[in-house]
């Protein structure tokens, strides 16, 4: 047998195989557009490795077994969009609550007493604790945003938003009675 004889009828491979493939993809992630790349990189994983693959016994398990895998890799990845998606919802209505309980807070005396407000921030903010503490700065204080953060601190994306939560919740706490100003001084 020449090595010709060993290779993968891919465009036979193709027609035989791509419908049913399609199909399988389809009932688990449920668009076609997301079905037809998951095969299409099946089977472009085939056209690259088609001398390899021409020696494997039972083409179809590989085929099909392919494609299950970049189904479960999809779904995976949308999963975790979902929460991450979730995680920032969440951010977002804590805000939302505390510019909302500040609003209804605010006194037009609080600009008047005799207080120092920035201590009184400084020291909440030097309450948290100190990954926290460094994260909220970097957020709020110096913008950057939660990308930049993790990668500077090696840390993922979700610990960042975890502290920031964490953050929001004592912030919020200790800082009940100036709420109105620390929005306006972090907004």
């Amino acid at each position: 047998m020449n090595s010709e004889e060993k290779h993968i009828d891919f465009k036979s491979v193709y027609i035989s195989y791509y419908s049913r493939m399609k199909h399988f993809a389809k009932e688990y992630v449920i668009s076609d557009e997301d079905a037809e790349n998951i095969v299409q990189d099946v089977f472009l994983e085939v056209w690259e490795r088609r001398d390899v693959l021409a020696y494997h016994i039972n083409l179809a398990a590989f085929l099909f077994t392919s494609v299950k895998n970049g189904c479960i890799d999809f779904l995976r990845s949308k999963v975790a969009e979902q929460k991450a998606e979730e995680r920032m919802q969440e951010e977002y209505l804590l805000t939302f609550q505390m510019k909302y309980e500040s609003l209804e807070a605010f006194d037009e005396g609080f600009f008047s007493e005799d207080k120092d407000i920035e201590k009184v921030i400084s020291d909440a903010i030097n309450s948290l604790p100190e990954k926290c503490r460094e994260i909220f700065i970097k957020s709020k204080i110096y913008g950057e945003k939660q990308k930049q953060i993790a990668e500077e601190l090696n840390l993922s994306i979700n610990t960042i938003e975890t502290q920031m939560s964490i953050a929001y919740k004592k912030l919020r706490e200790e800082l009940k009675d100036y709420i109105p100003l620390l929005l306006f001084l972090l907004g």
